[in-house]
């Protein structure tokens, strides 16, 4: 079977040999990717691509229109037209319908997915070209700087005229939860499961590890490198029906890939929800990529790995995050600027990384979540550490340079990777210029990164902390958190506010041109209209149905206890859900402040709604729980 063409192989001639070779291809879909990370996809029949052959490789492929993607702002009704331009510098992949077999060949029927630009009005305005744009930006400033600051403390090794061109690593870990469909274990057991430790890396079974094999061959089949799959820390143990097949699924899982870089790390990451998604439903298991699809137990998380390296002219790779002796120090020049510009930077990376209220859902303390702008760096250079409870960890190995990098833990599988990444880098290389024009030392470095509250510094902000290797929820009240690493955002809204009440560091982001105030506009116009549309036409009807669903369980015969327990169901009840002739309910309110408008009361209402729900199933737990017939 082919499972990809790669760029070398993306001209005329390779091309009709290949399709002539592989009749089982029987479609072409061009895949570009709006400002919310969707990708398109559409059936266009071989013979019309051979047909057309030279305006697929050279020209505008297709067209679509706004209304097909994210582009508000841009792409509008009386403007909607959308060309499609396919990248020729990225893998081609086949999509295999494994349920449909060509009678011709008696093969399993293929569509050749092409990885496109979206162009409005001659201008780029996709997530691919964003990140593409964004690189080439990067390695220009980054070589500028290199050959400005040839003697970068950490960085003397480095020959800026041997440099052949800069390397961009990148890569992410996918988590998602599996389950047979109508499965609802209840929450007691899958948190009871996770505290206990009782599925991570354990065994899978069944037709859970099948699926997950078959994913593993499926991706070293594509090229990207599986290096493992294993059972997360969310779940509990399935049962065996009578025929010995698996039944009562709900477990989480991840898998991993080697690195990439550019836009094939993000194209590559598409391709594996792909297949994670076909192969598990083939085996009778549905799949979520929710950030929280279950609350009250482990969220899934899609740590994002960003890294910086020089191919040398003669062929060697030097990792610029790297310092010259490993056990000296942490990080080189390039290194600190990189994890101090995100830091100092991030509540203008936030709203592109947290989009969506599942996304907040997962950052909440003790599940492993970031929900603090700070990192851990290790205990020493020669001691490193994996702190799973701060935002942005280094990643190092004393024995081998080549694997230093910054992994950032707040993306989940529905950031925008392509857009992460590039926020990430841009604000990285703010940071950048500081400490190389800073002259200071790499251990003054370390100290900026390290300083204490209310001290000043030449970078970062004086009433901030931005580094600590202690357990940032247990070591920390609420209060300390907030004193020393800022007030995190609670919700879309206020997220997105981040732009307006940080200027400058919107600014950070905006260099180069890329994201400009259109783009920026255009995103957070998207996700709001998706924020507001979710809360009202399916939170709020989810939360409505356990309030209907929390009905008096006791009769005449009923305790003093159990009628107190069951007058705090019912007051929580028609807080949320229950209008009087004075006084609106909750989910009213929520409703008429959007209908007004005014996002600011929204959110606030949106935020006592979640509160309320807790507290209506933590007292309807209390008062059922003491109901014995």
């Amino acid at each position: 079977m082919l499972y990809i063409i790669k760029p070398s192989q993306q001209n005329k001639e390779s091309l009709l040999q290949i399709l002539s070779d592989h009749k089982e291809i029987r479609y072409v879909s061009l895949m570009g990717v709006d400002l919310a990370g969707n990708d398109t996809d559409e059936k266009i029949p071989i013979n019309i691509f051979l047909h057309d052959l030279d305006k697929f490789l050279f020209g505008s492929a297709a067209q679509t229109d706004g209304s097909s993607v994210v582009l508000p702002g841009i792409a509008t009704l009386n403007d909607a037209r959308v060309d499609m331009q396919v990248d020729r510098d990225v893998n081609w992949y086949v999509d295999y319908n494994f349920e449909h077999v060509d009678e011709s060949t008696g093969r399993i029927v293929g569509t050749l997915r092409l990885p496109c630009f979206l162009i409005h009005n001659g201008t780029y305005v996709d997530s691919r070209s964003i990140l593409k744009q964004t690189l080439s930006y990067m390695e220009k400033e980054i070589m500028a700087l290199l050959r400005k600051y040839p003697h970068m403390p950490g960085l003397e090794h480095v020959n800026v005229a041997a440099i052949d061109h800069l390397v961009f690593t990148t890569a992410t870990e996918l988590e998602f939860w599996v389950k047979s469909p109508r499965e609802k274990s209840p929450i007691e057991a899958l948190s009871s499961s996770q505290v206990m430790q009782e599925q991570y890396w354990q065994r899978t079974r069944g037709n859970v590890r099948t699926a997950l094999e078959q994913t593993i061959e499926t991706l070293e089949h594509y090229g990207l490198e599986p290096e493992m799959g294993h059972k997360e820390c969310g779940g509990v143990k399935g049962q065996i029906d009578e025929t010995g097949h698996m039944t009562h699924i709900n477990e989480q899982l991840e898998v991993d890939w080697k690195y990439n870089t550019g836009l094939q790390t993000a194209d590559n990451e598409i391709l594996a929800r792909i297949v994670i998604k076909e192969l598990f439903r083939l085996n009778g298991m549905e799949v979520s990529f929710q950030a929280k699809p279950i609350q009250g137990v482990a969220g899934s998380g899609e740590h994002t790995h960003v890294g910086l390296a020089a191919k040398m002219k003669d062929g060697r790779v030097i990792n610029l995050f790297a310092p010259g002796d490993m056990h000296k120090d942490f990080l080189s020049t390039l290194g600190y600027g990189a994890i101090m510009g995100i830091l100092k930077n991030y509540e203008a990376v936030n709203p592109f990384i947290s989009a969506t209220s599942d996304a907040f859902n997962r950052l909440k303390p003790g599940f492993e979540a970031p929900v603090c702008v700070v990192t851990s760096l290790g205990h020493s250079p020669e001691v490193p550490s994996r702190n799973r409870t701060i935002l942005a960890g280094l990643i190092r190995d004393i024995d081998n340079p080549l694997a230093t990098r910054i992994e950032m833990r707040s993306p989940n599988p529905y950031t925008n990777t392509y857009i992460a990444i590039s926020a990430f880098y841009l604000a990285a290389l703010d940071g950048m210029k500081a400490c190389a024009a800073s002259g200071k030392t790499l251990k003054a470095m370390e100290k900026e990164i390290s300083k204490k509250c209310g001290t000043k510094g030449f970078y970062l902000e004086k009433d901030r902390e931005y580094r600590t290797e202690q357990d940032v929820f247990e070591h920390f009240t609420a209060e300390e958190r907030r004193k020393l690493f800022g007030e995190p955002p609670a919700t879309v809204w206020e997220n997105m506010q981040g732009w307006e009440k940080f200027p400058a560091k919107k600014k950070v982001l905006m260099a180069g041109g890329i994201l400009t105030d259109k783009v920026m506009q255009s995103f957070e116009e998207g996700a709001l209209i998706r924020w507001k549309t979710e809360i009202l036409n399916r939170i709020i009807p989810e939360v409505r149905g356990q309030v209907m669903a929390a009905k008096k369980l006791h009769d005449d015969t009923a305790t003093a206890y159990d009628k107190a327990a069951w007058k705090k169901v019912q007051a929580v009840r028609e807080k949320l859900a229950k209008d009087s002739a004075r006084t609106s309910c909750v989910f009213t309110q929520i409703r008429k402040a959007f209908e007004a408008g005014d996002f600011n009361t929204a959110s606030d209402k949106f935020l006592e709604m979640q509160r309320l729900r807790d507290e209506l199933v933590q007292c309807y737990h209390d008062y059922s729980q003491n109901i014995l017939d």
